[in-house]
């Protein structure tokens, strides 16, 4: 019905692009989404912070008094949207389908009321609650924090799914248990970000086992991995949790995330790099947390203008909207002896692919190296003391 009424826009969805990459994590899923807005990361956090002022209505884009809304200056028009009431957890929820579609089945299940994100213990319950509910659907959580959070903080919502990502398929690396904990299974996944996977068939030891990762991690310090739990008063660390049904048994990945700057990295310690913002600036948030890449829609026609410079030999540096990917043209043309008119354009999807993957692994607390995987491990010593 959504598709139908034009809520879902089929005609600009089919125009976005899309392609695979293969790495040593598993296949990435690589798209450039035409329908949603690339939003700033400053612009988020501020966002989080404001105000309001008068009457606001519908107080944001995710409100339930957006169905049939007829729009101001400000706020889409919503005359063609539609909602499903459901329960989760014993309290009134939301259910819609996202118009960006970034995957099969996309949905948002978001709180009947405007209140803020937040990741605790009684959220690993409504997941699981929704997977009981919806077992052939996946769902997870933005973080609650900006820069390691979604592009919206004001409105407590999940995000949902009939798709498999790389990231549920991704293998255990290392097997670890957690005191009092014996009847569920626990790993650490292979996988750039830094995931504890739970599992067990009883979802109640899930929901428990992770409020104690939570609490832990949310106080949690390693001055030697630079993880600070605080500076000056603001928290630092929260959890981006997936939940799913594989085979008999619920599933809950923890994905452990912190937002600390500095002043070499404004945006983020743990957020894509300086040299990655030509591709990829925003947060990298729940969906590309589990392998598919939502790159803005300008890189469609700014990758094709590429494509022809580099056939060309044009200098990118004197063209406003492509100066910022000349160093990294630059470097793919060194890397790729080979390419010409024919293979150019693959060739720079093939490395607009590693850029996500570079931005994902940017994004683990700790990183995929023997140091990384023993500080990791410290964490978890830390969950059993």
């Amino acid at each position: 019905m959504s598709c139908n009424s034009n809520y879902i826009r089929q005609d600009r969805i089919k125009k976005d692009r899309r392609w695979k990459l293969d790495t040593e994590f598993g296949t990435f899923d690589i798209t450039i989404n035409l329908s949603k807005p690339e939003k700033d990361p400053k612009a988020i956090a501020a966002a989080r912070n404001m105000k309001p002022t008068g009457i606001v209505y519908p107080k944001c884009l995710l409100c339930k008094e957006n169905e049939g809304y007829a729009g101001r200056l400000n706020s889409p028009a919503r005359q063609n949207h539609r909602i499903i009431p459901v329960t989760i957890n014993d309290s009134p929820w939301m259910f819609q389908y996202s118009p960006y579609v970034y995957y099969n089945e996309h949905c948002i299940v978001f709180n009947s009321e405007h209140t803020p994100m937040a990741i605790n213990k009684q959220t690993f319950r409504k997941l699981l609650d929704f997977v009981i509910q919806f077992p052939h659907y996946f769902v997870g959580s933005n973080a609650d924090l900006p820069i390691v959070g979604g592009s919206i903080l004001t409105h407590d919502h999940f995000q949902g799914g009939n798709y498999t990502f790389a990231m549920a398929v991704a293998p255990i690396e290392k097997e670890i248990t957690f005191n009092g904990f014996s009847d569920v299974e626990a790993g650490i996944v292979k996988w750039p970000l830094s995931v504890i996977r739970l599992s067990s068939e009883d979802p109640d030891r899930l929901v428990e086992l992770g409020g104690v990762i939570l609490d832990k991690w949310i106080n949690y310090s390693d001055e030697d991995a630079y993880i600070f739990a605080y500076t000056d008063g603001e928290r630092h660390n929260t959890i981006t949790p997936i939940a799913r049904k594989n085979g008999d048994k619920y599933e809950l990945d923890l994905v452990l995330r912190n937002n600390i700057t500095t002043p070499d990295r404004p945006l983020g310690v743990y957020h894509p790099r300086p040299e990655y913002h030509h591709n990829k600036k925003e947060n990298i948030g729940l969906i590309e947390v589990m392998g598919l890449a939502v790159l803005p829609a300008r890189l469609k026609k700014e990758l094709a203008e590429v494509a022809d410079a580099i056939v060309l030999g044009n200098d990118l540096r004197s063209t406003e909207t492509l100066a910022s990917h000349a160093d990294w043209a630059e470097q793919v043309v060194k890397n790729h002896p080979e390419i010409n008119k024919d293979n150019v354009l693959d060739i720079l999807e093939y490395e607009t692919g590693k850029v996500f993957e570079g931005c994902l692994c940017d994004a683990g607390v700790y990183k995929c190296t023997p140091e990384g995987r023993e500080a990791f491990l410290k964490f978890i010593d830390n969950v059993n003391e």
